[in-house]
Formats: C-alpha cells, structure tokens, sequence
C-alpha cells in the first residue's frame, strides 16, 4: 500500500495541475485522522510520509506548557518539567513525540484520505486562483453567465473559474440570460473557503473608465486622459475628459465616428447614456461644462464651502436639473463641488439679500453709514478680516476712499476683531468643561469645549443623554455617541 500513496498523489498532481506536496500532505492529514479515530480521538497525532518510497511513520505528539495551570487538555499537552525528562532541550510551545503503532492504508484510511485530499485539492485551487488574480483588481474580465440567482449574477471565467457579480453591483433591471457574454472590474478577491472566489462590478465609475480606455485607443494610449466619471447606473453618466496633445479632440476621439465608441461603451452598459464633457482646471469652467446640456448664464463660487451657485434661464431649470435631480446630481459628483441651481430672477434676489446683511453687517461693527458700507460690498468686501488685513493699497484703489478713510476704516476693523475675541475668551471661561469630562475616555479637547458650550459641562452632564440627544448638539457619528455615553455612565454602574 506504500506504493498506492506514491500513484494516488501523482495521479491527482497531473489531473488537477495542484503541486505534489499539497497531496503529500493531504495524505499524512487523512492518515492522522484515520488514526485517531481507531485510537483515540482526542489525542495529537503527526503522520510523516517518505515522497519517495511512500512509506509512513506515526508519531503521538504533546505540545509542552509551562505548568500544569496551563495544561488545558491532558491528552494533548505536558508540562515542561515532564517534558524534559526525555528531551533536555525543548522549550515552551514545542512538542514532545513518541512513536505510534502505524495504521494500514485500509478501507477507513482510504475513504477519509479520499475526503482530505478533495479538500486540500479544493483548497489548493482556491489558492492558486487568489494568487493570479489578486494583483488583477481593477482589471475587466469577462465571462458566460452561469446562472442568475436572487439578483446575483454568476459568470464562468474559464478554467473552472467562477467569479459573481452581487446585486448590489450589477445594473439595475439589466436583462441577462444564461449564456450571455458579460463584462465585469474585478474589485474584490475573496480569501476565505466560502463564496465565490472573485467579486466583480458593473455599476462602479472605474469599470466606466476601463470600459472607455478598451474602446478609445487613444485613453488607453495616456494621450486622453479620463479625468473621472460619476454615474447613475443603466440610466445616465457623466465623463470628463482632457486631451495632452492640443491637437487631438478628447470629446470627439471618445464619441467616436457617428459615436461608434461610445455607444460600444453604452451598449456594453444596458443602453447608459453617457454625457462626454471637457475637464478644466478652473472649477467654474468645469461646472459649466458638467451642467451640459443646460447653458449657464451665471455662477458664483464659494469657494470655502467648496460650494457653487448656477443661474440659468427659467426655461432652462428642468433641464439643468434633470429628472429626479439626475443632471445635477452627476455634476456635483464629478466635480466634487456642491451645486445649487437657481433661475437668474432667483440668483439676483439671493445676491441682493447677501448684499443687505454685508452692508448691515459693516453698518453695525465698523460704525458707519450704508452709502459707504454699500462700496465696500460693491468692491467684493465681504467681512471685516479682510478690510483689516488686506493690504493697504487695494483700499486706496477704490475711488470714493482717500488715505485717511482708509486708515480710519482699517482701525475700526481691527478694534471691532479685538471685541470679538475678547468676547469669545470670556464666553468660553463661562462655559469651561470641568476636569471629570475632560478625562474622559474618548474625549478631546476641542469637543469637551463643544460640550460645554451647549451646556453639557460635566461628565454626568453627558451620561444623562441618549444618542439621540448628543448627535442632535453635535455632530457626530451614532457608534461614537454611544461609546461617550456609556463611558460617562461606567462610574454609575462601578
């Protein structure tokens, strides 16, 4: 029977293509097993098999412990002191052997070696899948569509490869069939011994942008360059693109002749239209550009709250915003911009209305009349930290002001940033979280004076509230909100 397990793992290495020792060591697994179930289960047996003649040798194993407190499971372990009766030298963690009566490679062997060597052989494959593809992620593979099951489709890459694309990233309302040729990105390589192996996506904006670097030569090339993609999936996309030869159009490359290129692209997507735009450095531009097919006729940057106002005409508000908001929607995605569209009439009313509260705002803290507060918002002056800082010059610039208004203006500016902070300090000394709360776990600083600035200036303070309350003062994620909570409760419960 010795040479059986010499012919067994040859046969399997060539049939299944897995290496020799995976066998090999399938086959000391299933003689371990086999063998504990004639002696005793609980006991830890090592089988080891000559790779040449296939002869075996069985061997009773203990793992060595410190002491006998450590011993969980006598038939398994031995303490250190008992250990090193026969071996002097071993160590904590190491195993003590002694050799077993070996078992002959009979019925029971036979059967439950056949059971190891499937698994290990099932395991082996997985293996050797996971190492050619998970360098592969984001790469487009295809496949013929297995079976479809609860929204999932199942694809049959080759090879006895199986690859799934969730419901959650396949397109929705897609029609597939089985048989069907289908493409997929790679996103995922699933390592565990359930599952499909490989989890690809349809509905993401990089399989898009792989999809167009397949079709457009030129992208593939890096002579066009995608400079990103939002979608809506089986409904509408959006592609801004930038060419690195000024002599190449990138829109009409990726269009195609009569837009052959795209609508391979489309097609490939259950019929998505996808909106092709020029990508600009200046965001403005670029919003423009994203709105289309709706024509701008007034913008207006917010650039700290990387926020964009869109004026267009009354006719053209439905269009600019698309059904469900869609047109506007994808804009914003790509751009990474917050757009808000807006008819001209309402863009000039919300203009006017920012303009009224600057004004009262100059009025009020700089102590002068609306006539002079007025040039100031008309010369794009918004606050008073920049009539205190900005440079001299750019004051003097403005017609109706001379030197001594100027400084005079810069003054008042300066003294009424002095108020404030004077005014901040003394209503933080007011408000000033007490030491319990700042030591909380969890707890910083900046949110303790947060806190404390709602009124929730102690550690009880906060162990009072639920997560609804706390998330509703501040600005915060539920998991952490409750954490805070039960910390500042523990000294109750304690």
């Amino acid at each position: 029977m010795s040479k059986e397990i010499i012919y067994v793992a040859e046969a399997v290495s060539n049939e299944k293509g897995v290496d020799r020792e995976v066998i090999f060591k399938a086959v000391e697994s299933a003689l371990a097993s086999a063998t504990r179930k004639i002696r005793r289960k609980d006991m830890d047996v090592r089988v080891s098999v000559d790779r040449t003649t296939g002869d075996y040798e069985s061997f009773r194993r203990w793992e060595v412990v410190e002491s006998e407190a450590d011993i969980e499971n006598e038939d398994r372990q031995i303490t250190l002191e008992e250990a090193r009766k026969k071996d002097p030298e071993i160590q904590v963690g190491e195993f003590i052997e002694e050799p077993l009566e070996s078992i002959e490679f009979g019925r029971i062997a036979a059967q439950t070696a056949k059971q190891v060597i499937l698994q290990k052989v099932r395991e082996a494959e997985r293996q050797q899948v996971v190492e050619e593809y998970e360098n592969r992620i984001g790469e487009v593979l295809h496949g013929l569509v297995k079976r479809y099951e609860r929204g999932n489709v199942f694809l049959d890459l080759g090879n006895n490869i199986e690859a799934i694309i969730p419901r959650e990233q396949a397109i929705p309302r897609e029609n597939v069939r089985r048989g069907d040729r289908l493409r997929g990105m790679l996103y995922d390589v699933n390592r565990e011994n359930r599952g499909p192996l490989l989890r690809l996506t349809r509905t993401s904006p990089e399989f898009l942008i792989e999809l167009f670097k397949v079709e457009v030569p030129e992208v593939g090339q890096g002579l066009i360059e995608i400079k990103g993609a939002a979608r809506d999936p089986g409904f509408r996309a959006k592609v801004a693109v930038f060419s690195h030869d000024p002599k190449l159009d990138p829109i009409g490359a990726c269009v195609g002749m009569r837009g052959s290129r795209v609508m391979s692209v489309s097609n490939e997507l259950g019929g998505e239209r996808i909106d092709i735009i020029l990508w600009d450095e200046n965001p403005a531009q670029f919003v423009i550009n994203a709105m289309s097919p709706a024509e701008i006729e007034k913008i207006v940057l917010d650039e700290e709250n990387k926020s964009i106002d869109v004026a267009v005409a009354e006719d053209q508000l439905s269009q600019a915003i698309g059904r469900g908001g869609q047109n506007v929607r994808l804009a914003s995605e790509l751009t990474g911009w917050t757009i808000n569209v807006m008819t001209v009439e309402q863009a000039e009313e919300k203009s006017e209305d920012e303009a009224r509260k600057f004004i009262q705002n100059f009025v009020e803290q700089l102590d002068v009349d609306e006539d002079l507060a007025s040039v100031l918002v008309a010369e794009d002056f918004t606050s008073i930290e920049e009539i205190a800082y900005v440079p001299e010059a750019e004051l003097l610039k403005i017609e109706e002001f001379d030197e001594d208004v100027v400084q005079e203006l810069r003054q008042r500016a300066r003294d009424a940033l002095l108020t404030q902070l004077i005014a901040n300090e003394e209503e933080l000394e007011k408000h000033k979280p007490a030491e319990d709360l700042l030591n909380l776990e969890g707890m910083d600083e900046k949110l303790a004076f947060q806190l404390a600035a709602k009124g929730i200036e102690t550690r009880d303070d906060l162990a009072e509230l639920d997560v609804e309350e706390l998330t509703e003062l501040i600005e915060m994620d539920e998991e952490k909100a409750g954490e805070l909570i039960m910390q500042a409760r523990q000294h109750w419960f304690e």
